[in-house]
């Protein structure tokens, strides 16, 4: 197979895209350049300099590939000669700057008398609408914009008549005569650079394959946004079996929509798929997958990642800010799709699922090898829950090999905003217990948590300024709660005991109340019914006082998160201490 290098004019390429001879196979994947990257192809124009190179298929009387037009083109008017392989991130930017296609930004060229190096012969502005009108109001007024040297990009364009270049000029300089020519000249020097542009490319023939102009997209591209996997998987698909994964995923979206708060469920769908395949999740793997397996599986995939985003959300992890760890995500999805849906055997398909569940964030099971791992304990559930065998081995559930963190593991795990496995699991099991704000009295749900906030239980100021203690020694994911905006303003620095007091006063049923709140999150009430530091004259004993109680407090919490994870790993229910 031969391919033909020519080239082609950025006014040529642009009549192409117009009239709908040059379109775009339709698992090309869709645009994604920053306007730094649209900046900077523009000056590279402006200034006569290389833009890199195109791939095109040429096309004869029947199109190989599904296709669609190209970002801001109009509808085609003439036949389809050629798919872009390569080179749709370039083309569309300079099509889209120059014709304003973009929504919120305009590009302008830099009128100057000299090409400075340091300073790009590009710029563009931020756009917005506001009461109907476009902002900044400048952008579309020449006066201003020549105030600014600037002319716009689009007057750059060869098929623009000189009538509306010489309309601009005298407009921006108030109809004066000398300095309307003046700038007349200037632009017709950048509408010359554009004129003169030159954009080459390769060209396969007619004749090529479909299965070979894909392993040439592949190898090929050159965009400066590389190909991912699912882009890949995208051509190949394509070229095996004619569906678009770009519309699976749509699907897929629409299916579980819920799932992109844990994680790139382009991603997640292809992990799953390599599991079903009896392959690890991992990128390798997805080079290896079977097209046609992955077009016949993908409802069942759908209703896999559907049914495990229901799962989490059930044992009250709502996202992945609080999802110890996502490698758990593809294994749930893969065996909830597989696993046996009659009554009793679904009810124990769902314990072990919970075992799995809250032991891989409380081993250490994905710390090292986490495709491995998940790979090993996929097949393990599968044995026992696909394929019957009562007693299949499952890695993570072995106690010796994986023990449940101690007590005194999880005393000092630190705060859970990092990404901790521990910290993160100990929020968890916070939430799981229902999560009831201290003064409000509102569970935490998937909706809620975007109005809680990570609060101290022993005030930091408290620990720090009267206590001694470092950073490291406060912020401990046990001295930590979710709890509303208004209540974490409203605690701020007191002493426990005197903001428990507050809340027991305020509260219809008194201290049980409190009490009940306070073990929906594993927090003892008794070891944080602490305070009276003020009342104690002496600053070291006052120091020692408050070390002693903040210890105490760290420690009970360890005791009653580790009897609630214990539980859980059992694959029990767990609703919050009694």
């Amino acid at each position: 197979m031969s391919m033909e290098a020519r080239n082609r004019s950025i006014p040529q390429w642009f009549t192409r895209i117009r009239t709908g001879q040059l379109v775009l196979p339709r698992f090309q994947r869709y645009e994604s350049w920053g306007h730094g990257e649209v900046v900077t192809l523009l000056d590279s124009v402006l200034r006569g300099r290389p833009v890199g190179a195109a791939l095109v298929l040429a096309i004869g009387d029947k199109e190989p590939f599904e296709s669609r037009r190209m970002a801001g083109a109009p509808r085609p008017v003439e036949r389809t000669t050629e798919h872009l392989l390569d080179g749709q991130q370039r083309l569309t930017a300079l099509w889209k700057a120059f014709t304003n296609g973009y929504e919120n930004r305009t590009y302008f060229a830099v009128l100057t008398e000299s090409a400075d190096e340091d300073e790009p012969l590009a710029h563009g502005v931020s756009r917005w609408m506001k009461n109907g009108r476009h902002y900044p109001l400048w952008a579309d007024d020449p006066r201003e914009q020549l105030n600014r040297g600037l002319v716009p990009m689009r007057l750059l364009l060869p098929e623009i008549e000189d009538g509306e270049v010489v309309k601009w000029c005298d407009e921006a300089t108030d109809s004066i005569v000398e300095e309307s020519r003046v700038k007349e000249r200037h632009v017709g020097v950048l509408r010359s650079a554009v004129r003169e542009a030159n954009l080459p490319f390769l060209e396969l023939p007619v004749a090529t394959p479909p299965h070979a102009a894909i392993d040439v997209f592949i190898k090929h591209n050159t965009t400066s946004v590389r190909l991912t996997s699912f882009d890949i998987i995208v051509a190949q698909l394509e070229a095996a079996t004619g569906q678009s994964l770009h519309d699976l995923e749509s699907q897929l979206r629409v299916m579980a929509p819920a799932a992109q708060r844990y994680v790139h469920v382009p991603d997640l769908a292809l992990r799953v798929a390599a599991l079903r395949e009896n392959r690890p999740p991992t990128e390798s793997s997805f080079m290896r997958l079977s097209m046609q397996r992955l077009s016949d599986d993908w409802k069942t995939i759908e209703y896999g990642i559907a049914g495990a985003v229901r799962f989490l959300e059930e044992e009250k992890i709502f996202d992945s800010e609080r999802l110890p760890t996502v490698n758990v995500v593809p294994v749930l999805a893969s065996i909830w799709s597989q696993m046996p849906q009659a009554l009793d055997a679904h009810g124990q398909a769902r314990t072990l699922l919970r075992q799995y569940l809250w032991r891989s964030f409380f081993t250490e099971r994905y710390e090292r090898s986490a495709a491995t791992a998940a790979f090993q304990d996929h097949r393990g559930l599968v044995a026992r829950l696909v394929e019957g065998e009562a007693n299949a081995p499952i890695p993570i559930l072995d106690d010796a090999s994986f023990p449940i963190a101690e007590v005194e593991e999880l005393a000092k795990a630190p705060w859970p905003r990092n990404r901790n496995t521990l910290a993160r699991g100990i929020l968890a099991v916070s939430i799981r217990g229902g999560g009831i704000d201290l003064a409000d009295g509102s569970p935490v749900s998937r909706d809620s948590l975007s109005k809680r906030e990570y609060h101290h239980l022993f005030p930091a100021a408290l620990l720090k300024n009267e206590g001694s203690l470092e950073e490291s020694e406060i912020n401990l994911a046990l001295n930590c709660a979710l709890v509303t905006w208004n209540t974490n303003r409203n605690i701020s620095a007191k002493e426990p005991v005197a903001y428990l007091r507050e809340r027991v006063k305020r509260a219809p049923l008194g201290e049980d109340q409190i009490r009940s709140r306070l073990g929906s999150h594993t927090i003892p009430f008794a070891e944080l019914n602490v305070g009276g530091y003020s009342d104690i004259e002496d600053s070291d004993a006052r120091s020692r006082r408050i070390k002693d109680d903040f210890e105490r407090f760290i420690n009970a919490r360890a005791e009653a998160v580790h009897k609630a994870v214990e539980k859980l790993c059992r694959g029990e229910e767990w609703n919050g201490l009694a």
